[in-house]
């Protein structure tokens, strides 16, 4: 008797650790919860609308067109001016300057993205918050580097400004920074480059593919979607829409 006893005890015990395991907490703020972490970045191809967005934001600001390409070229190493970037591998960075959870996207006292969303009535993952967050710290805090951003006149001398005293990074990949930033400024300043940040003399694309600049009719296959694409006048397009020949092959 005392064995069925002790057996009913155990399987009613069981029965609501079963109940508890299968209840599915839900956020408070379900429209709050972090994008996914898997989110494909942008591949070789012509430059975003969000890029364009951000180069002119920053040249109605006041900025010169070549202060304005090193800004972008900083976002785009950094998430492809996606606002809803999550860094790779479930690290803190988030949104297009990869802002980190436990400090500037959310923690940092009068220098979070999340209060000042807040207090401005806007998301912090919408594009136009992010980029008004940036204006707001580099106007208020000088330890971001307005001045020495506004004191650059070539493309390389504000990437750098920007990389430096702003993003902070790690691994900063100083180079592609500033390929992309010529980049940006040749497809939305005019074409210049603003001296002193030559990619090598000539037409050419980054590719975030193979971490490299590439030569005018390059074509790579991306390691993002698997699709070709050829770099034409300084711009990554499909494959299919450049009829001249190959300048170098490059499959995955």
């Amino acid at each position: 008797m005392s064995r069925i006893w002790i057996a009913l005890v155990v399987a009613s015990i069981c029965a609501a650790c079963t109940s508890e395991v299968d209840v599915t907490e839900q956020p408070d703020n379900p429209a709050d919860v972090d994008p996914p972490s898997d989110m494909p970045p942008v591949s070789e191809y012509a430059l975003s609308n969000a890029e364009q967005t951000a180069f002119n934001y920053f040249v109605n600001k006041g900025l010169t067109p070549t202060q304005s390409a090193g800004i972008v070229g900083n976002l785009i190493q950094e998430s492809n001016v996606i606002p809803t970037s999550v860094q790779y591998g479930g690290g803190p960075g988030r949104g297009i300057a990869q802002w980190s959870v436990g400090g500037r996207w959310d923690t940092s006292h009068s220098d979070n993205i999340t209060a000042y969303a807040n207090s401005h009535g806007g998301s912090r993952w919408a594009l136009g918050t992010q980029l008004d967050f940036i204006w707001y710290e580099l106007t208020t805090f000088s330890g971001y580097g307005l001045a020495q951003l506004k004191s650059s006149t070539t493309v390389t001398g504000a990437t750098v400004a920007f990389m430096a005293k702003y993003e902070v990074c790690g691994t900063c990949n100083q180079s592609g920074r500033i390929a992309y930033a010529n980049q940006v400024l040749a497809a939305y300043g005019g074409g210049s480059t603003g001296g002193g940040g030559s990619t090598g003399g000539g037409a050419g694309c980054y590719s975030g593919t193979l971490s490299e600049q590439m030569p005018e009719n390059a074509c790579v296959q991306s390691k993002y979607d698997s699709l070709w694409y050829q770099c034409s006048n300084g711009s990554w397009v499909d494959r299919w829409s450049d009829p001249d020949a190959c300048n170098g092959v490059h499959p995955l």
